[in-house]
């Protein structure tokens, strides 16, 4: 079971279905890592190439596979619309500790709608670490109770 702080760095955007057709779109990212949530700030104007270089940090406490990521598109009057989203696997970050941004493939309706470039890292929580557990000696003797 893994256990840690899960580091998403959300970089930016490109190539994406425009969801506005008189203006720019108004793009944010939510991210989902099973029930957790949160929203990335509006990139106002920022068309179908927005820039966010924010960090989402989120708690790993059971067996998670992914990282899911909704693009949306903020309107005023309608609903947000939604752009696409990209499913991230985590056993490669898992494995390596940390990912440099990469980038990832947003799809709607099975379709390819853009990219995303995201970094992640992962800090296993201490007490879980699997490091050896080898007992403190001090030059090869170990204490002996007799």
């Amino acid at each position: 079971m893994v256990q840690g702080t899960l580091e998403v760095l959300l970089v930016a955007a490109k190539g994406l279905d425009n969801t506005d057709f008189l203006c720019k779109m108004d793009p944010y990212a939510v991210l989902k890592c099973r029930t957790q949530e949160q929203k990335s700030s509006v990139a106002s104007g920022a068309g179908d190439e927005p820039e966010w270089n924010e960090t989402f940090v989120f708690t790993v406490s059971d067996d998670i596979s992914e990282i899911t990521i909704k693009l949306m598109d903020k309107d005023a009057i309608t609903a947000d619309d939604f752009v696409g989203e990209a499913t991230i696997p985590l056993k490669p970050l898992f494995m390596e500790g940390s990912l440099p941004p990469t980038v990832y493939n947003v799809v709607k309706d099975q379709e390819y709608r853009g990219e995303i470039k995201v970094g992640l890292a992962f800090t296993p929580t201490k007490n879980h670490q699997q490091d050896g557990g080898e007992e403190e000696n001090y030059g090869g003797w170990n204490e002996s109770s007799s």
